[in-house]
């Protein structure tokens, strides 16, 4: 199987997760358009959606699926998304999309954190993937010197501007054992809104694509 059918097909077994008439909340990425292509073909069984991106928003908005502001939202059942790496644990580098900030407020939000994936995204340890910091501009220098101090390689995103109007420095050089701490490290720098670490609030399940079919990952 391609790695684009591996998406589809995780993408399409995650709609196994999808409670009926309900306010779901959708992430940003390529494994994520193809979970919203599956949502569109069952759209009635959907409420509305949360979005974490403009990008997903313009998709989900094209197929005629509501899409609701957080702040009007009590509850998400469940949150959809995929990941840049995920560990044993559940523990996952997410923001390779840029859209971290927001993946990770719909992600506090949601009872079940649904993670769709294809099996090149399992690591052992995180950090091989450049690791998202999403930061306020002014903030730039401040913070790349704070995570150079923590041994890490960091490279400002050229060109780019989140959802949000901030910039992303993405951090090379870490091998990153301690996940949880080493997120609450990084947030704790000032200027950094966060870090692509989601290891506080990990996922519950991991729909893995693999070339015999879908394996699913439960995480405590």
């Amino acid at each position: 199987m391609t790695q684009d059918e591996l998406k589809q097909a995780v993408a399409r077994a995650a709609l196994r997760y999808v409670p009926n008439d309900a306010i779901i909340g959708v992430g940003t990425g390529s494994t994520v358009n193809f979970f919203i292509d599956a949502l569109a073909a069952v759209k009635d069984r959907v409420r509305a959606t949360v979005s974490s991106s403009e990008r997903s928003t313009e998709r989900l908005k094209e197929y005629g699926i509501p899409v609701l502001d957080l702040n009007a939202v009590a509850s998400i059942p469940v949150y959809v998304d995929g990941a840049d790496e995920i560990d044993p644990s559940g523990a996952m580098i997410k923001g390779g999309g840029g859209a971290l900030t927001r993946e990770k407020i719909i992600a506090e939000v949601a009872g079940q954190f649904v993670c769709i994936v294809d099996a090149s995204k399992l690591v052992p340890v995180l950090g091989k993937f450049p690791l998202p910091v999403e930061v306020v501009p002014m903030a730039r220098e401040l913070v790349l010197r704070r995570l150079r101090a923590l041994g890490g390689q960091p490279k400002l995103r050229a060109g780019y501007v989140t959802d949000n109007g901030n910039v992303i420095v993405d951090v090379n050089g870490l091998s990153i054992t301690d996940p949880r701490q080493l997120e609450s490290t990084i947030n704790q720098i000032p200027g950094v809104v966060t870090v692509g670490l989601f290891a506080h609030r990990g996922a519950n399940i991991a729909l893995v694509g693999t070339a015999t079919g879908v394996e699913e990952r439960a995480f405590p």
